[in-house]
């Protein structure tokens, strides 16, 4: 019989347990409902905006009011399901559990309806995309249209038209402006993207060995027409670009076909967003119900690694197909993230057996005496220890008398005590640290959705980027940032989650400033694209680091009976800013100019850093350190292990 390894030195804790820690397989498995919200709403935030620009050429403001709406909708929504699902009884339920039911039904819905979302634009957008191709991008060469729309641009006094500030400080006069032309048939290539590299120029399609050659169809030397380009992409193509999606909006969206398409459009994407709020707070209660609070920032770590993985199928969906110029780019899309979120639906259906873990998850705290379900709060916890008790004689007399502590202190305290019947000056203290918290992650998503839910038109009418380059950029900063996610969660751990939040916080107030004053209009494109990917890429960790631990502190002043509620709180909070910054941000990106949107979310966050300060509670509960097991205690758990085998 060969000798048996001696066990690795392991810690216990006073009382003789081994040190609490978070089983990442379960919590990854449970991550995929998640992913599962996570790809729909990243293809959502940065296809959305695009498809409404193209086929509406809607103002900022108003694009802003429609991508608030669904917020506006999930503030109703989201804590009625995450309640109704606490409360969970029925036999699909008792089947499965509270929270799985929801997930099943609510992505199935939501994946069927959301394929019809941009077949209800397909008509309006080959209509605009006509008029833009035939109309004015054809006549960037034409002596007459050109003077004649430069002008007005020029006089309309619209920084987003023309931003006269700017074309003073460079020396450029009304005349000049007014004479800038651009030769659509005269393109440029650089070798990596279009952004970097050795450059290559060609006419219709042939390459240009001699720049300095007249073109016999214009009558000017190809190196004159390279500079007229270059003017107008440095100073007239964004007011181009704003002007074109301007007569969109005023020739076909306000028409009688285009108010049709637009209402049809809402209908349906009211029946998709309805269908994905029924599921979103219980897929995001699941993580708490089997998480036992001290391993909740760790856990909310890996989900959001999982909601990440969702996020990345999203983005390589896009991406690919934004590369192709079709008017069916966006059915592909949407057609493809549903099936996406049913195949994650089939992964988490397959991994996770949510009643097993709860129940799991229940005894784990009670031997750790961690005030969740150790008090009977849980209506699952009491009637797992009604069935031991119905049990009798076949479960030990400990367990016997636990079981029916449980179901006592159940019935003490059938319902938690509501906000209005607060006693205590702990009670009340937790209560202001519950608001402050829920008032600081308000403030933290107006200022974070101002600029996602914007991110794909600022990229591609503010940095002149297509929509593939600006998909890349917003993907390469989501991988980047996704590295964070499990250190982020020992931060927590040693630091605490309020100082991780207001860390992550202060990265995103940096990152704003810093896109809002040293990125500018006529800067190298390339300059521009690799400064913008820096400054945003720090806003990405901020982000991780901030929502990894916002929600888990509002969980930590929950009971195992509220979490589902709590969770809706906690979308409340979330929801309710992306209801209205959207439209708030449209306002300073219609009246003020688009590079304002960065410092108005920077104000809104250093407002939500100010809160935070005065916070209280939240902050996980630190289990004590454990102590080295004894020569004694390691041969007792070798022969132990000699008798289990």
């Amino acid at each position: 019989m060969g000798k048996t390894k001696e066990p690795a030195s392991e810690m216990l804790d006073e009382k003789g347990r081994k040190p609490l820690k978070l089983n990442y397989g379960i919590t990854f498995k449970v991550g995929f409902a998640f992913a599962i919200v996570q790809i729909f709403w990243t293809a959502y935030d940065f296809v959305v905006p695009l498809l409404l620009e193209g086929a509406y050429g809607l103002p900022s403001w108003a694009r802003g009011l429609i991508m608030g709406l669904d917020n506006l909708l999930a503030l109703f929504m989201l804590p009625l399901f995450g309640k109704i699902s606490d409360n969970a009884k029925g036999k699909l339920a008792k089947k499965f559990g509270r929270r799985t039911p929801f997930i099943l039904i609510g992505t199935i819905c939501a994946a069927v309806l959301m394929v019809f979302v941009p077949v209800a634009t397909l008509n309006q957008q080959k209509a605009a995309t006509e008029y833009v191709n035939t109309q004015i991008e054809a006549r960037l060469d034409d002596d007459a249209f050109m003077t004649d729309t430069l002008t007005y641009l020029y006089e309309s006094g619209n920084a987003n038209y023309c931003d006269r500030d700017y074309l003073e400080m460079n020396g450029v006069t009304k005349e000049d402006f007014v004479s800038i032309r651009n030769y659509s048939k005269m393109s440029s290539k650089k070798a990596v993207l279009n952004l970097i590299g050795a450059v290559t120029y060609s006419y219709d399609g042939q390459a240009i060995d001699d720049v300095n050659a007249v073109c016999p169809e214009t009558g000017k030397t190809y190196q004159q027409m390279i500079d007229s380009n270059d003017l107008y992409k440095k100073y007239a193509q964004n007011g181009i670009e704003n002007y074109e999606s301007d007569q969109v909006f005023e020739r076909y969206t306000k028409s009688d076909a285009g108010i049709k398409s637009l209402v049809v459009y809402m209908v349906i994407l009211l029946l998709v967003l309805i269908a994905m709020a029924t599921f979103r707070s219980p897929a995001v209660a699941l993580m708490p119900d089997v998480t036992p609070k001290p391993l909740r920032s760790q856990a909310n770590a890996v989900i959001n690694l999982c909601g990440g993985v969702g996020g990345a199928i999203a983005f390589l969906i896009y991406t690919v197909v934004l590369f192709g110029e079709r008017l069916s780019n966006y059915i592909i899309i949407f057609s493809s993230v549903a099936a996406g979120m049913l195949l994650l639906l089939a992964g988490f259906l397959a991994l996770v057996k949510e009643k097993k873990l709860v129940e799991r998850c229940q005894q784990i705290c009670k031997e750790y005496e961690i005030d969740d379900f150790a008090e009977g709060e849980n209506e699952e916890a009491k009637e797992f220890a009604e069935s031991l008790i119905n049990e009798g004689e076949k479960v030990s007399e400990e367990t016997y008398n636990a079981a029916k502590e449980v179901v006592e202190n159940s019935k003490k305290k059938k319902n938690p005590k509501e906000w209005w019947s607060l006693k205590t000056k702990d009670e009340k203290s937790k209560l202001v640290s519950f608001w402050l918290i829920l008032a600081s992650i308000f403030m933290w998503f107006m200022g974070y959705n101002a600029v996602s839910s914007n991110l794909s038109v600022y990229s591609t009418k503010g940095l002149n980027l297509s929509a593939g380059i600006a998909s890349i950029i917003s993907g390469v900063s989501m991988g980047i940032s996704a590295i964070a996610f499990i250190p982020v969660g020992y931060m927590a751990a040693k630091i605490g989650r309020r100082k991780s939040i207001m860390i992550g916080y202060a990265l995103a107030v940096v990152s704003f400033i810093l896109i809002c004053f040293a990125i500018m209009q006529g800067q190298e494109a390339s300059l521009k694209t690799v400064l913008f990917t820096l400054f945003y890429l720090i806003a990405g960790f901020g982000l991780i680091i901030a929502n990894v631990n916002t929600f888990p502190m509002v969980t930590e002043l929950s009971t195992a009976e509220t979490v589902g509620a709590y969770t809706g709180y906690y979308y409340v909070a979330t929801m309710s800013a992306q209801a209205i910054t959207p439209f708030i941000a449209g306002l300073v990106m219609d009246y003020v100019q688009d590079k304002y949107l960065f410092l108005y979310s920077a104000v809104c966050i250093v407002i939500a850093i100010i809160l935070m300060c005065f916070v209280k509670h939240g902050d996980s509960i630190q289990l004590a350190k454990g102590r080295k097991l004894s020569k004694e205690e390691k041969k007792q758990i070798r022969l132990d292990s000699m008798d289990a085998d």
